[in-house]
């Protein structure tokens, strides 16, 4: 049993007969009446979003989970599939399982949460960053780059990131997976 002094990114809880992951929370002391814990949840099932107050000193039943290391193989349309990096067993998960499944491109090492109870694997966390190759943009016109202005481009996975105008087709980037924003362009 876990409290509302527990709660983290990441802390997997039992809670409405679904498992759900702790993606945000605050935890508020108002000047008048007793602290609590506003949090967004996400389910690891169904991959809702769900947000919920709990009081301070509120019983949460929190599951136990092991991190493993997995290399992303390849999505054959209906399941994503990785394989173990340390005994090589593959596992397979739907996409509502991952956060950002559009920025994962074949070969990258992720670290899957896996319920120790039942060996089921819960999500899985990316790298805080990806470096992906842009395959499409509009090409940026001499001159404009001194502003903040941006453009679409759709890098090597399919998705789709605003980039700044200077970026080019071909052009290595580095994307924040949490948000999907673009970082930086890598020089090689």
């Amino acid at each position: 049993m876990a409290t509302t002094s527990d709660i983290r990114n990441g802390l997997c809880i039992r809670y409405n007969n679904d498992i759900y992951k702790i993606t945000e929370f605050l935890h508020v002391k108002p000047g008048k009446g007793p602290a609590f814990v506003r949090t967004k949840m996400k389910s690891v099932t169904t991959g809702k979003t769900l947000e919920n107050t709990f009081s301070a000193g509120h019983k949460l039943d929190d599951v136990r989970v092991e991190t493993h290391k997995f290399q992303f193989l390849y999505n054959d349309g209906e399941f994503f599939h990785f394989m173990n990096t340390e005994d090589y067993t593959q596992i397979r998960l739907l996409e509502a399982a991952l956060d950002r499944a559009d920025l994962m491109k074949e070969g990258e090492v992720v670290t899957v949460l896996i319920n120790s109870e039942d060996n089921m694997p819960l999500s899985v966390d990316m790298p805080a960053n990806v470096i992906l190759e842009v395959t499409h943009t509009e090409p940026g016109v001499k001159g404009n780059t001194a502003t903040n202005a941006t453009k679409p481009a759709t890098v090597e996975t399919g998705a789709e990131v605003n980039v700044p105008l200077f970026i080019n087709e071909g052009d290595k980037i580095k994307v924040e997976t949490d948000k999907g924003t673009y970082k930086e362009r890598i020089k090689e």
